[in-house]
């Protein structure tokens, strides 16, 4: 991946963290917000885990969906 492919998808995936509410939730606690994601990341690492993310996944499409028709 060239740099600006690298930096684009950089700034989209900071544009997901804003849309989420983590920011506005944790006060802009970075370390915090790091927490989160990881957790997120070894929940989903678990085989077991399709349910969540499935259920992961429809919240996301479902306020992704919403904000496109704004």
């Amino acid at each position: 991946m060239d740099r600006r492919a690298r930096t684009r998808k950089l700034i989209e995936l900071g544009g997901l963290v804003q849309k989420s509410g983590l920011i506005a939730a944790t006060n802009d606690d970075r370390a915090l917000i790091l927490g989160a994601l990881i957790l997120s990341a070894r929940t989903l690492e678990n085989p077991e885990a399709k349910e969540k993310r499935e259920r992961w996944r429809a919240i996301g499409e479902e306020v992704m969906g919403a904000s496109s028709n704004s």
